[in-house]
């Protein structure tokens, strides 16, 4: 591997044009493809084979007008004024007419008339009437009540108690995310325009975002400071934008990829902002590895640019390849789970990497071949020369020996620290961003608590219940609708019932339930439950199947479904991955120890998101003001690409103790010597990446914003704590029994050679004349 790997460096750097312009096409032709075709992303949890799923699949079967996306408008009149009432009046009601009129929205009077004009034939009136008998009743006071016109309820509009507000709920003709470019803001905006003459504001819901924001400002300023922790660890202007044009070009290819196949296959926005995060991190990390490995090559050993590039390449682009494939094979991992959203995610995220490493191993070495000598200021080379005559290892040698005497503290720290932040982890609560999980600035949160305010908490997430005929081709009859309606009716956490549509054939009926708690409480989940218990005592008595979807219920079935597979995906990622490193490392305890950190790791993470989010601690502190239960598929997203990266500073970091260990030291000296080469470059490396993680932080959505904070925080534990403190530590203590391998498990294993043995012994690296100082080779090889 390192000799094929040189000799690639070796003709990048010689004949760079030809590798720049293999990229440069391959860019362009995804640019072009961008250009010509729109993005098409989604913010719908889908999992298929889940109960609630399985309903709405059903329904775009038997009610395919019922299978469009959810929209809902909150306006709400200035202080004092009803919206029901005077001017307000007619402007809510041009705004409804708006809304109903724009050509992706289905216009419910539209379907009442041609009911109305069926009569008593009408399937759909008799059910409506049915329903509102059995679930009718007196109202409280504070109950919304209809907008009427012309003496008919406008279909869709309800108005609060007090008349301050009122709530448009519609429905697309398609999902969000299938609709048209700019659909749902020019929804939006003619509403705005209707309302706008009596002072109505118009709040949109959390449902009737289109297509998220994958870059703001945070990400911007995570890049940025990436570029200067780059800047300040190579002291180089032109070093330092190396690494950056390696991460840039890798997300575009990567990410650009992907979005120009969002027209063939769903793209969810976090699988594009997984991509774009891990795309950037591990492309700059990456880069970064090989380029001080060269630096060092040139610096402290007196080789050329031309040659210490294909060294690097060959040494420490083996440990990018490897780290690399540990991170490809915890993202593959999820595709054991069978579910189409995370094969998706891991599939993008895995392409992206594997486009970051081939991009370091070509295009870096190919960059470096034009940069030359510049790499490496004329200040770095003074600088390794006073290292040199004062026989130190830097700040990072003098941390690892001090981890070396202090082993015993330093390990009993590192097993503390994360076991403590693990704690608030037990009372992890796991469901679906809600209006609520927004910030309070947003629109999406306004609306939420308006709702929440005016008509109950319950309206931002009424379940859905389909009610089909048991005897196959017989409509449902009004009487059984009435005694479904009545069952239902009866359960504990009910707000009301309405029919919200039904089919041709009048075999199948949806019924609207609204609770009495909000979305992502315990009360709605124990709701859904009920409602399911109490399906196969409907089938009993009326002859009638039933089915309830909506957020809460998907909410469920999507945490039920991933809590059952994480075992068998930990399982499967730790096992390929033990078998990675026990190959790389040829050694027992390194693996089993670099597994065991990571299990502190993302205890520790989920602990600290738990806390954030879930508990509302520290939210002040990175800007952030909502609570809400952790997103559902954190866990198993987050426990991938963590061990993945946790690995990667693994690879780095032990290779650089093996290769000192392989080439003399002793076990302990190894473990400093390692230390030396490698702390200060995985230090950098892993600041950039939670620099550039914890830039999602502070984007609007709720789940990249959980994902971000999360992965940040986990590389931060990870880096620091466990691979920096716990490892070395462990390294230390175990002295030569580290290196341990079973003789017969010693021969059947290949060398991969990582360390670059077998490249410096079939081409050994050129040495300075005879009598000539190391720094004076040093300073005439750079020009060689």
């Amino acid at each position: 591997m390192s000799v094929l790997l040189y000799r690639l460096g070796r003709y990048a750097y010689g004949k760079p044009w030809y590798v720049i312009g293999g990229w440069l096409a391959v860019t362009a032709a995804v640019v072009a493809l961008l250009a010509t075709q729109p993005v098409r992303l989604s913010n719908d949890v889908r999992i298929d084979g889940t109960p609630a799923q399985r309903v709405i699949d059903d329904l775009a079967d038997s009610l395919p007008e019922s299978s469009g996306g959810q929209g809902m408008l909150v306006l709400q009149a200035p202080d004092d004024a009803r919206v029901d009432d005077g001017k307000a009046r007619t402007a809510l009601l041009a705004a409804v007419d708006a809304v109903y009129r724009h050509d992706h929205v289905i216009d419910p009077r539209a379907v009442l008339a041609r009911e109305l004009a069926k009569g008593g034939k009408s399937p759909l009136l008799r059910a409506q009437a049915a329903v509102a008998q059995a679930a009718g009743g007196s109202s409280p006071a504070e109950a919304p009540l209809p907008l009427e016109a012309d003496g008919q309820p406008v279909p869709g509009v309800i108005v609060s108690a007090d008349g301050a507000t009122a709530l448009l709920q519609f429905q697309f003709d398609e999902q969000t995310y299938e609709l048209p470019s700019g659909t749902v803001d020019s929804v939006v905006e003619a509403a705005e325009d209707r309302a706008a003459p009596a002072g109505l504001k118009v709040l949109p819901s959390a449902a009737m975002m289109e297509i998220p924001d994958i870059v703001g400002v945070g990400e911007v300023v995570g890049v940025a400071v990436a570029a200067v922790v780059l800047l300040l660890t190579l002291g180089s202007v032109v070093a330092a934008g190396l690494p950056l044009v390696i991460a840039l070009v890798g997300v575009t290819v990567g990410v650009g990829g992907a979005f120009t196949l969002s027209a063939v296959f769903e793209l969810h926005s976090l699988a594009a902002v997984l991509a774009l995060m891990l795309g950037l991190a591990v492309g700059i990390d990456y880069a970064l590895f090989i380029l001080n490995r060269q630096r060092r090559l040139i610096l402290d050993d007196g080789l050329d640019a031309h040659e210490a590039a294909g060294r690097a390449v060959g040494t420490a682009g083996s440990a990018v390849f490897f780290a690399g494939s540990t991170v490809i094979i915890a993202l593959a991992g999820l595709l054991v789970v069978g579910i189409t959203l995370l094969s998706t995610m891991a599939l993008v995220a895995a392409a992206t990497i594997a486009v970051a490493v081939l991009l370091a191993l070509t295009l870096l070495p190919a960059l470096l071949g034009l940069v030359k000598d510049r790499v490496c200021t004329a200040r770095a080379r003074r600088r390794a020369r006073r290292r040199e005559d004062s026989a130190g290892h830097g700040r990072a040698g003098r941390w690892g020996s001090r981890l070396v005497r202090h082993r015993y503290a330093a390990l009993a720290a590192a097993i503390l620290i994360p076991a403590i932040l693990a704690v608030p982890a037990a009372g992890m609560r796991l469901g679906l961003p809600s209006g609520a999980s927004y910030d309070p600035d947003t629109g999406q949160r306004q609306s939420y608590d308006l709702v929440s305010d005016a008509y109950g908490p319950g309206y931002n997430g009424p379940l859905l219940i389909a009610v089909s005929s048991a005897a196959k081709g017989q409509p449902l009859t009004p009487q059984t609708l009435s005694a479904v309606t009545s069952d239902l009716r009866d359960l504990k956490g009910v707000t009301s019932l309405s029919l919200a549509g039904m089919n041709n054939t009048g075999n199948t009926a949806v019924l609207s339930l609204v609770p009495g708690s909000g979305p992502n409480d315990d009360a709605t989940k124990d709701l859904v439950t009920a409602v399911r218990d109490l399906s196969a005592q409907i089938s009993d008595r009326h002859s009638a199947t039933i089915g309830i979807t909506g957020f809460t219920a998907l909410a469920i079935d999507v945490s039920d479904r991933l809590a059952d597979v994480l075992p068998l995906y930990v399982a499967t990622v730790l096992g390929l991955s033990l078998i990675v490193l026990l190959l790389v490392f040829r050694s027992l305890l390194v693996p089993v120890t670099a597994t065991l950190g990571f299990l502190l790791s993302i205890g520790a993470t989920f602990g600290l998101t738990t806390a954030v989010f879930q508990w509302g601690w520290l939210q002040d502190v990175i800007g952030l003001d909502a609570t809400a239960p952790v997103v559902s598929l954190l866990p198993v997203i987050v426990t991938g690409v963590l061990y993945g990266l946790a690995m990667d500073y693994q690879m780095f970091l032990v290779t650089s103790m093996r290769e000192a260990h392989v080439h003399g030291a002793s076990a302990r000296n190894a473990t400093v010597v390692g230390f030396a080469r490698a702390g200060s470059v995985v230090l950098a490396a892993a600041t950039i990446m939670v620099s550039v993680f914890a830039g999602f932080v502070f984007n609007a959505q709720p789940m990249i914003k959980q994902a971000g904070f999360a992965l940040a925080a986990g590389v931060l534990i990870d880096a620091f704590v466990v691979r920096m403190t716990l490892i070395p530590a462990t390294m230390a203590l175990a002295g030569e029994k580290a290196w341990w391998l079973p003789a017969r498990l010693d021969r059947l294993l290949p060398d991969l050679d990582v360390e670059g043995d077998r490249l410096a012994q079939r081409i050994p690296p050129p040495r300075p004349a005879a009598g000539q100082p190391r720094t004076a080779a040093r300073g005439a090889g750079t020009h060689g």
